[in-house]
C-alpha cells in the first residue's frame, strides 16, 4: 500500500516533459528521472549524437521519448519546437530550462561579445522559452510545471563567473515573478539550484585551488552527482509538489548554509 501511495504521488504517467539542455550531463540525469516516473521526455539540444546516447537510457523507462533540435535563442524556433512537440505528443505538462554556458574571464577583461553570448544563452533563451511555453500553458488552462535550472552563483556571490552569476540571478528573479503571475492558473514555476557539480560548463573553472575552496565551503566535502538532482526534479514536476511555486530548491551539500 505504501509503495502504491508513493508511486501515485510522484507519478508522471501520461505526462510530457520538454527538457531543454537534456543532452547535457545534469539535465540529462533529470530527464532520466522524469522518464523513470513515467513521462514521455523530449530532449532538446544541439547534438543529436549526444542525444542518442541519452535516449538509449531513457528508453529503458519510456520508449516514446525522443530528440528535437532547436535554437532556443530564437522565439520563432521555439514556437516551431512547441508545434512539433504538440503534433507528436499532443500535450506538454512539464518544461525544464537547463541550457547554459560559463566563462572564468576576470571582470575587467570581459568583452561585450562574451557578455552577450552568456546572457543570451543563460537568460534570454529562458525568458523566451517561458514566454512561448507559458502562453501554451495559460491558453490550455490545465496548469503545468516549469523548472528553471539556476545556480548557486545566483544565490551567493561567486568570484570568476561574473556574467554567469548575473545571468543566473536573472533566471531566479524571472522564475519568482512568473510564479506569482501564474499561480492562480496552477502553473508552477520553480528554480532548481544545483550546488557544485562537475558539469561540462564549469570544468574549465575547476582548478585545483578552486576545488579546494569549494570543498572548504561545502559541509558534505564532495561534489554532487548528477543523479542527486532527480529527487528534487520529481518533487517539482509531480503532484507531490502541487503547492510549491516560486521556490529556489537548493541541492548543494550544505554549501549555502556554510559561513566560516
Amino acid at each position: 500500500m505504501n509503495n502504491e501511495y508513493l508511486s501515485d504521488l510522484f507519478s508522471l504517467q501520461g505526462k510530457v516533459a520538454v527538457v531543454i539542455g537534456g543532452t547535457g550531463e545534469l539535465c540529462g540525469a533529470m530527464a532520466e528521472g522524469l522518464a523513470g516516473a513515467g513521462a514521455t521526455v523530449v530532449l532538446v539540444g544541439r547534438s543529436e549524437e549526444k542525444a542518442q546516447a541519452r535516449l538509449q537510457k531513457l528508453h529503458r523507462f519510456h520508449g516514446k521519448s525522443y530528440f528535437e533540435s532547436c535554437d532556443v535563442g530564437s522565439k520563432e524556433a521555439l514556437e516551431d519546437l512547441l508545434d512539433r512537440v504538440l503534433k507528436k505528443s499532443g500535450q506538454i505538462d512539464i518544461l525544464v530550462n537547463g541550457a547554459g554556458v560559463n566563462s572564468p574571464t576576470p571582470f575587467l577583461e570581459i568583452e561585450e561579445a562574451e557578455f552577450d553570448k552568456i546572457m543570451n544563452v543563460n537568460f534570454k533563451a529562458v525568458f523566451l522559452t517561458c514566454q512561448v511555453f507559458g502562453r501554451y500553458f495559460v491558453e490550455r488552462g490545465q496548469g503545468g510545471s516549469m523548472i528553471n535550472v539556476g545556480s548557486m552563483s545566483g544565490v551567493k556571490p561567486l568570484s570568476r563567473v561574473f556574467t554567469y552569476s548575473a545571468s543566473k540571478a536573472a533566471v531566479h528573479n524571472l522564475s519568482q515573478n512568473l510564479a506569482r503571475e501564474w499561480a492562480t492558473q496552477n502553473i508552477r514555476v520553480n528554480t532548481l539550484v544545483p550546488g557544485f557539480f562537475p558539469a561540462e560548463q564549469n570544468r574549465k573553472v575547476l582548478t585545483e585551488e578552486r576545488v579546494g575552496q569549494i570543498m572548504g565551503h561545502t559541509p558534505m566535502k564532495r561534489f554532487g552527482e548528477a543523479r542527486e538532482l532527480v529527487g528534487a526534479t520529481l518533487l517539482l514536476a509531480s503532484d507531490a509538489g502541487s503547492f510549491i511555486t516560486g521556490h529556489e530548491l537548493l541541492v548543494d551539500g550544505g554549501y549555502a548554509s556554510m559561513t566560516i
